[in-house]
């Protein structure tokens, strides 16, 4: 059986996430801030290193969504707790011989390519956009991006140096369907709403990325790797994403709009 553990289990994905590990192979053990009557967790402050490093222990994975998740997240929330928090998770990891890290980036991370206003994080252009590859430069497009820039750079020298596996999800939008019909309605502004189309991440096609990078065999350490549906308008390449961690997208946020 592998033992999983998940830190910010109650966060949108993490909640998404919960049902994702069910059967007999996986043990997923969820982390909170706080206790939550609907979640049957144990608390976790990824500012605490000593606490990381005697709760995240005696598993084989962790993915990691603890953190500040707002663009408009300030420097001091992402520095202390998306950079120091992940690097506590990391410390952890290497310590109590954990084999594989995935990290919860995010697209915010190359976000300045196609921005129509690079003082808006979530206002695309309308229209043709070039594609982003996993691999192109990072583009932050706030502070909260740079973090995860951050971040990956964290889990890449851990893979590189303490030789754990380490996967960065370059998270989409994540929303279900009632939430991807109100982000693209007639009243969104049209650069918002095509953000919406392209970046979606339905929660099953969350659950199926989150699933295999925690758990299939890599080709490679460190990964990093898009996490957005099969959008016919998307712009974030997942070609690598199914090659690499066998993910199998199913949904299509003009299927669901259009259908």
């Amino acid at each position: 059986m592998t033992r999983i553990a998940l830190t910010g289990a109650a966060g949108n994905v993490g909640r998404g996430l919960l049902g994702a590990f069910d059967g007999d192979e996986h043990d997923l053990q969820p982390f909170t801030y706080e206790e939550h009557d609907d979640i049957d967790s144990e608390t976790l402050d990824v500012t605490r290193a000593e606490e990381v490093l005697e709760m995240i222990d005696d598993f084989d994975a962790v993915i990691h969504l603890a953190g500040a998740s707002s663009p408009d997240a300030d420097w001091e929330a992402v520095s202390r707790t998306n950079i120091e928090g992940t690097k506590h998770v990391l410390d952890a990891t290497v310590e109590n011989g954990i084999d594989r890290m995935v990290f919860a980036s995010s697209n915010h991370a190359v976000g300045m390519y196609n921005a129509a206003d690079g003082s808006d994080p979530e206002s695309m252009t309308i229209g043709d956009a070039r594609t982003v590859d996993p691999d192109v430069p990072t583009r932050p497009d706030s502070y909260y991006g740079v973090s995860k820039v951050a971040c990956e750079g964290l889990t890449t020298y851990y893979a590189d140096v303490h030789g754990i596996e380490a996967v960065n999800l370059r998270i989409g939008w994540y929303m279900p369907e009632a939430a991807l019909r109100a982000n693209t309605g007639a009243d969104v502004e049209p650069g918002a709403a095509r953000f919406a189309r392209a970046t979606w991440l339905s929660p099953r096609d969350c659950r199926d990325v989150h699933r295999k990078a925690a758990t299939v065999e890599l080709p490679e350490s460190p990964t990093t790797v898009n996490a957005v549906s099969r959008n016919d308008q998307r712009f974030h390449s997942i070609t690598e994403t199914m090659r690499t961690l066998g993910y199998e997208p199913r949904d299509n946020a003009a299927e669901v709009l259009d259908g």
